[in-house]
């Protein structure tokens, strides 16, 4: 984890008890559920957090750039050009997928862009 986050959670925690707002929160007494069930049981809430509050790890946001790409060239009545241009584009993810994957200085940059941003959205 990262340094000081757990005492910056811990407290916004302690505050918000203070306050009731976990009072009445929707689901209150009900099970969780996870539709991510490819993620680790160790992590489920951490991902659950993060993707409600609209973080998501480079990887994973690169993906979804996939999937949106491979469903437009997959639509019929896109024209030749329109199709060269989304494999292009698809191929940039895929190369930028790898990037991130590695172990390399790309990799530890895309981690420290995301540590930022989301230790800006904390505090």
């Amino acid at each position: 984890m990262i340094p000081g986050f757990e005492a910056i959670v811990e407290e916004r925690i302690k505050a918000a008890q203070k306050q009731g707002r976990f009072e009445n929160l929707e689901g209150k007494g009900k099970p969780l559920s996870f539709e991510e069930s490819h993620v680790p049981n160790a992590l489920r809430m951490a991902h659950k957090i993060l993707k409600n509050s609209g973080f998501l790890p480079p990887e994973v946001e690169i993906r979804k750039q996939m999937t949106h790409i491979r469903e437009r060239i997959d639509q019929t009545g896109q024209a030749a050009e329109d199709q060269a241009k989304l494999h292009k584009k698809l191929n940039y993810l895929m190369a930028k997928l790898d990037a991130v994957r590695s172990t390399g200085p790309g990799n530890t940059l895309a981690r420290d862009q995301y540590r930022t941003s989301l230790l800006r959205k904390v505090k």
